[in-house]
């Protein structure tokens, strides 16, 4: 944040997220197009019957899915930025609706770190920062596993001596 004349602006959060994000992004974005898709036209293709209308949505499905893995994972890597200080954990996301999300280390409840399969094979990981906020935990996803591991040592530290109770 900057202050100037009064009043306070957000800047940007400083860090991008690994670029690996972006095509991890992409394939979760082709596994489901191809499952969603693939399931329709093989079911379009045994059902004869409904064979219309389910090649149909099969096709719109196959193709929105292509367009969304084209274009939404670059802009959301270009969109997603985060940045921790010795006072707070500061995320931007949203691919459209953007949001910012600010968490006062004095309200950290918990640092989890989640690697899933897909994950684990880009070299990637989840950091969850739980707060007592009622919006729930802020998530940073697509951070390189070692940076991710060491921020979550480095959260848990300054956490536990920031005062106050996590509430």
């Amino acid at each position: 944040m900057t202050e100037g004349e009064g009043t306070v602006r957000l800047r940007p959060p400083e860090n991008a997220l690994d670029p690996r994000a972006v095509s991890w992004w992409r394939t979760r974005t082709l596994a489901v197009t191809v499952t969603a898709a693939g399931t329709l036209a093989v079911l379009g293709w045994l059902i004869a019957p409904a064979r219309p209308w389910l090649l149909w949505p099969a096709a719109a499905v196959a193709v929105l899915g292509l367009l969304q893995a084209a274009v939404v994972p670059a802009w959301r890597y270009r969109v997603h930025r985060w940045e921790t200080t010795d006072e707070a954990v500061y995320v931007r996301t949203g691919a459209f609706l953007q949001e910012w999300r600010i968490a006062p280390m004095s309200r950290i409840q918990t640092v989890d770190t989640l690697r899933g399969p897909l994950e684990r094979s880009y070299g990637l990981a989840t950091v969850t920062v739980t707060t007592a906020s009622a919006k729930g935990a802020i998530t940073i996803a697509g951070l390189d596993h070692e940076l991710a591991a060491e921020l979550a040592r480095r959260l848990t530290r300054i956490t536990q001596e920031t005062p106050g109770d996590a509430t």
